[in-house]
């Protein structure tokens, strides 16, 4: 099988730019990723010097600053503490792609991790970024860049514009060490699917033995296809090149209605179907207001004036529609209606919770 493999490569090079136009289908690099090939995150903890006032003066940022300074043989008297106002304590944070080699550089975000009023106009000393292994990866180190604005007056008021305690050094960390990502080491490559589902996974297995031959690539789960590969590098590279460009039929989604209760927004997907079912919608307003009346006395009259409440309550209810549901309505039938009685977010999520309650609705009801 291997060598029936290196066989096709050229091949197949020649059809990596070949693709069949299929309705609604997708390419795999779309679809799916390869396992063992993800990036990798790293974090830091250094000083941002150079502020205009705007820093901070905390136990830590002391003992950081001393340790700095330490480094460059300056030693500090125990019972002094620096009267610094320009440094700030910072956490700084990136992600180490794939394949990324010594030399390379890559983007950090800076964070204050004090009180520091803004990093603003700050540079960034040279600081260490660790993965999860405790090992240094890379040294991240430059001027920031920080979006936001902050002022203070001194009779206390302020204005802070998005936030000017985060910033970020456009390629400010230099990649000191690689991360084996076990590609080549492996007579497989393993796609794993962004959305796992089982029609996919066989869509996708039977895509790759269309072109490749049959048993080239099993469906292990509805997350997995493995697929068998070349050993050498080289070859394994214009491989998956080609076949991360077939294009594969999606599984379609399972029924669902997605209610963000928060902000009101409500998705329906294609496939939610109803069964026969009746729909009420009414509203019922109770106003409530308060009224005082002032009673005075007669002229020369003996007596105190006097305030009394006057309370009155207006019920209201508007007429209810009531609209019927015929076997297999669809999510456009289902709009349309309720678009009909004028029903706000909140009381379509009270009739699609009600109806899903009912069991009229054939999907899932998730609430975020």
């Amino acid at each position: 099988m291997k060598s029936k493999l290196i066989g096709l490569l050229g091949v197949l090079v020649l059809l990596s730019a070949w693709s069949i136009p299929v309705a609604e289908a997708q390419r795999i690099k779309d679809v799916a990723s390869v396992a063992g090939i993800r990036s990798n995150q790293l974090i830091g903890y250094g000083l941002v010097v150079g502020l205009p006032g705007t820093g901070e003066r905390t136990p830590f940022t002391d003992q950081t600053f001393r340790t700095m300074l330490g480094n460059f043989g300056i030693n500090l008297p125990d019972n002094q503490r620096p009267q610094i106002n320009n440094v700030a304590a910072v956490a700084v944070h990136a992600e180490l792609p794939a394949f990324a080699k010594p030399g390379q550089q890559i983007d950090v975000t800076v964070s204050s991790v004090g009180d520091a009023k803004s990093l603003v106009g700050g540079t960034l000393m040279q600081t260490y970024l660790r993965g999860a292994d405790g090992e240094i990866y890379a040294v991240a180190q430059g001027s920031l860049a920080v979006g936001g604005l902050g002022a203070e007056g001194q009779d206390g008021s302020s204005i802070v514009i998005n936030t000017p305690t985060v910033g970020r050094i456009p390629n400010g960390a230099m990649v000191e060490r690689e991360v084996e990502t076990g590609f080549a080491h492996s007579e497989f490559i393993t796609f794993l699917l962004n959305r796992p589902d089982f029609t996919t996974a066989r869509h996708m297995a039977e895509a790759i033995n269309n072109l490749i031959g049959p048993g080239s690539a099993v469906p292990v789960d509805a997350a997995s296809v493995r697929v068998i590969a070349p050993r050498d590098p080289g070859q394994r590279v214009s491989y998956l090149s080609t076949l991360e460009n077939i294009h594969v039929q999606q599984g379609q989604a399972a029924a669902r209605i997605i209610i963000n209760s928060r902000t009101g927004t409500i998705v329906v997907g294609q496939n939610v179907r109803l069964h026969p079912a009746a729909v009420a919608h009414g509203n019922l307003q109770v106003t409530i207001s308060e009224n005082f009346n002032v009673s005075q006395p007669n002229p020369f009259g003996e007596g105190e004036t006097v305030v009394t409440p006057d309370s009155g309550i207006e019920v209201r209810q508007e007429n209810a529609r009531m609209f019927h549901f015929d076997p297999g309505v669809s999510m456009n039938d289902l709009i349309n209606a309720i678009n009909q009685i004028g029903a706000g977010p909140g009381d379509i999520i009270a009739v699609l919770e009600a109806l899903k309650h009912a069991g009229a609705i054939d999907g899932e009801l998730v609430i975020i």
